[in-house]
């Protein structure tokens, strides 16, 4: 059995390869992903599988970084639609045999900060 990390890597190499049955070997059958900005919920392998295959655009995965330990897994990564780069933080539980069983993604939506702090701060 993979650890965790490397698990959510294999995962993310997979979406990003297009290797969509090499993503499912990664997911437990009844997992759930979770999308709280949006709240939206999928159950299921299938329906999980068939998400991200018919995801619009032109899409690209970066893994930035990723940590695990046990059955729990984060990354951050830069997720490229249309040439658009995004930050995403995903957090990933894994059942007893090593699958993904629920992923919970959060994908925070740019804006500029308060003035008052400029001095404090270097943008990037």
């Amino acid at each position: 059995m993979m650890s965790a990390e490397a698990t959510v890597l294999a995962y993310w190499a997979a979406c990003e390869a297009r290797d969509w049955e090499r993503f499912g070997t990664l997911l437990a059958d009844d997992m759930v992903y979770d999308l709280p900005q949006t709240r939206e919920r999928i159950h299921g392998r299938a329906a999980y599988l068939r998400f991200n295959q018919e995801y619009p655009g032109d899409w690209h995965v970066s893994v930035v970084r990723a940590v695990g330990d046990g059955r729990r897994a984060a990354t951050l990564i830069t997720v490229t639609v249309d040439g658009t780069p995004t930050p995403a933080t995903t957090f990933f539980d894994l059942d007893e045999s090593g699958l993904i069983q629920a992923i919970t993604d959060f994908w925070p939506e740019p804006y500029d900060p308060p003035a008052g702090r400029e001095h404090l701060v270097q943008r990037y």
